[in-house]
């Protein structure tokens, strides 16, 4: 194996290098860090495919990364014979910089490798793309994008024939073919216009949209009480320059919204995100101009989707104040308001299940036991949730009617397998026009869940390490917490330890007592005494840690004074 510096010239010494990207690396001559942090390792290939910087190197997000990637996909789709190369793949991007050139690169390696393409004319929500792929039967999906990153960001998700990410088996079979493959040589290719021409590339447009929105409304449960409050009910919409652009406001309008009210500014497509330090619906920074406009049109309630379309946030107004609504909020607010009006309407069904991740707030369970809902809880990632609604159906056990991540992402229905802002923000419309018509906000509408169930709180801490020597922090952190673990945490007893690394539970004093139900990912979850929960795990996708607080408490003072002792605690770890 080459070693950084090795690898730096013979990316200086290809001919596969344009003139531009020639002289960037050039530039970087001598200053010996970025040349390691460009060239020290490729980006490691899993189940969420890549993501990274774009910049010119072997762990950078560029066209030379996207062949490379394609062309080992291409194979692994191959291998599964000439039925899985017919039905081929769907291609999708969003609105970052280089989006369209990723995808047109990635639909002609495929073409050239015989597989067919069915790829969108333009950007689309990531959740159109995993509806796409289940729509047309195809094998696999391929989306560019790196959803909620700042601008210096791109990526490349891949989905396979249910709708969902790529489950574990076939990300490894991927990242063994790029191992075998030379990035500059190794890959197939074709010319586009030749590949559409002759159809081995078939462009997707409206007819796409329109079988998508088909089934987005079908999710609405209750549009009469829309109507009912129509001509006084407003929202203020922002796509942060991405994909939600077409789609969400389309789906609000067939629901009935009469008053919607689009932040002008941000429905401009474009992937350097000029109106807003970070494209992330969980900031509520971001928001500012959406906020200006809700005072102006008197709107108690404001709905963001980050740029590709597949989270969403909310802020609702609180006095002269908008207040963020969160990512766990929401998924309460949606799990309660589903059951109780498929219940009224007559479409629970009698098995009904629900789903969130282990990180995910504990409410979720009270809400749905207490409502005779069957409770399940899954890995980060919606792929983990996909597979476990197929078990389900496998096993003509629960018929899943909602299931989300606190990360602000939503997924209903069984037309997509992956979170889905669209329809999210449908039934968030919904919803709030029900509480609108009872003279509440959503804000009023947590605060009833929270007396009704009892007062829970959450926060998320990211613990960011940037760089070569942020990697190799992060890994003795976790091997630190996870051979020599606290024994309390803010001042609070450790009752049980799970690390679903390798499904092991641990008891102080006991030792291990049992396994977890599932396992395999590099997470530590820390049980303590008063009920909270303190779980450690890296980011899959970005150079941190992420740290979830899940308190339960009294009172929301209570749950207050519990999460500000295990925020200093976690503060700490990073030091």
């Amino acid at each position: 194996m080459r070693n950084y510096k090795e690898e730096y010239q013979r990316w200086l010494d290809s001919p596969a290098l344009t003139e531009e990207e020639w002289k960037e690396l050039n530039d970087i001559a001598g200053d010996e860090k970025e040349i390691e942090s460009r060239f020290f390792a490729p980006l490691e290939f899993g189940t969420a495919g890549l993501r990274g910087t774009m910049k010119v190197g072997l762990h950078h997000m560029n066209i030379h990364v996207i062949r490379h990637a394609t062309q080992a996909f291409a194979n692994v789709i191959a291998a599964e014979g000439e039925e899985a190369m017919r039905k081929g793949v769907a291609i999708d991007h969003d609105c970052r910089l280089n989006g369209r050139d990723f995808a047109v690169e990635a639909a002609c390696v495929m073409a050239a490798n015989g597989i067919h393409v069915r790829l969108f004319d333009a950007l689309r929500p990531t959740p159109e793309l995993s509806f796409a792929v289940i729509h047309y039967g195809c094998t696999a999906g391929i989306n560019v994008t790196a959803s909620h990153n700042p601008k210096e960001y791109n990526g490349y998700k891949v989905y396979w024939s249910d709708g969902a990410q790529l489950p574990p088996q076939h990300a490894d079979a991927v990242a063994r073919e790029m191992e075998k493959i030379d990035i500059f040589t190794g890959f197939k290719t074709c010319n586009f216009d030749e590949a559409v021409a002759d159809g081995r590339i078939e462009i997707m447009g409206e007819e796409t949209d329109e079988a998508f929105l088909s089934e987005v409304m079908k999710m609405a449960i209750d549009p009469k009480t829309v109507a009912e409050v129509a001509d006084d009910f407003r929202i203020v919409f922002t796509p942060f320059h991405g994909c939600g652009y077409k789609l969400v406001p389309e789906a609000l309008r067939r629901l009935g919204i009469k008053h919607l009210y689009p932040v002008e500014e941000q429905m401009v497509i474009d992937g350097s995100f000029p109106t807003v330090v970070s494209p992330n619906p969980e900031n509520p920074e971001g928001f500012y101009l959406a906020v200006d406009l809700a005072k102006k049109v008197d709107s108690d309630l404001i709905i963001g989707t980050d740029p590709d379309s597949d989270r969403i946030g909310t802020m609702v107004r609180r006095g002269d104040e908008y207040v963020t609504i969160t990512g766990n909020q929401m998924g309460v607010l949606l799990l309660d308001y589903i059951i109780n009006a498929r219940r009224e309407t007559g479409t629970l069904p009698e098995n009904a299940g629900a789903l969130s991740s282990i990180v995910s707030t504990s409410m979720a369970r009270v809400v749905a036991e207490q409502n005779g809902v069957h409770f399940e809880d899954t890995f980060t990632g919606f792929k983990f949730m996909a597979e476990r609604v197929a078990s389900w159906e496998a096993a003509n056990s629960y018929k899943y009617i909602f299931a989300f991540e606190e990360s602000y992402g939503y997924m209903v229905g069984d037309f997509v397998r992956d979170k889905d802002a669209v329809t999210a923000s449908l039934l968030v419309a919904e919803m709030a026009a029900h509480y609108y018509k009872k003279g509440m906000t959503l804000l009023d509408a947590i605060d009833s869940l929270y007396e009704k169930y009892g007062y829970f709180q959450e926060k998320t801490l990211n613990l960011v390490m940037p760089g070569l020597d942020g990697l190799q922090k992060m890994k003795k952190l976790m091997d630190t917490l996870r051979s020599e673990p606290p024994k309390e945490i803010g001042g609070t007893e450790i009752a049980r330890l799970r690390d679903y690394l390798d499904g092991s539970i641990y008891v102080s004093g006991l030792g291990k007592v049992g396994k977890t139900p599932f396992a395999g990912s590099n997470v530590l979850y820390f049980e303590l005494a008063d009920g909270s929960s303190f779980i450690v795990r890296p980011s899959g996708t970005e150079p941190k840690i992420k740290v979830y607080i899940l308190c339960r408490g009294e009172s929301k003072e209570a749950c207050a004074e519990h999460v500000a002792k295990y925020v200093s605690f976690a503060e700490d770890l990073s030091k």
